[in-house]
């Protein structure tokens, strides 16, 4: 059962997504101090970050102009706004291309060269999944209903 979108905690939906990605990065840095970096190829290092940062921005832009497609808000912290369920283009694979694509963060860490900071990608999924996306699948199930529910049983939250 899902509980009601007026039980939401203090935290939920109150960070803008993109600001907690930049928080994490920042934590990233702070742990790649802690220890010593890993050896790797500068060329292969480089092609890694740039192959990264390419999928991260395709699945990111593919998700932003699906939402404006379907004229539905974009805005994470008001999903009560949402005008349509968009589940075509990349949203067939994935619920959540927008946080997908922030997905960034590993590339982050491979620029990084540092196993501590592989941490931010994870600590960015737990809280992203806990205090924003839950919420929204909350609310999103309150509008669209048994439409969602199937949605949700066809197509995974991250991948």
């Amino acid at each position: 059962m899902h509980e009601p979108a007026a039980s939401l905690s203090w935290l939920e939906l109150k960070l803008p997504p993109p600001l907690v990605g930049a928080a994490v990065a920042l934590l990233m840095w702070v742990l790649a101090w802690l220890a010593p970096a890993w050896p790797l190829p500068p060329a292969l290092r480089l092609a890694a970050v740039g192959l990264l940062i390419a999928a991260g921005l395709a699945v990111d832009l593919l998700g932003l102009l699906a939402f404006r497609a379907h004229r539905t808000t974009v805005n994470p912290l008001r999903p009560q706004r949402s005008a349509a369920l968009v589940t075509s283009g990349i949203y067939r694979l994935t619920r959540n291309p927008m946080y997908v694509g922030m997905g960034l963060l590993l590339s982050w860490a491979v620029w990084l060269s540092s196993l501590p900071a592989l941490l931010g990608p994870v600590v960015f999924v737990a809280y992203i999944t806990r205090w924003q996306i839950r919420p929204e699948e909350r609310v999103l199930h309150g509008i669209f209903g048994d439409e969602y529910e199937r949605y949700c049983a066809r197509v995974r939250r991250w991948l």
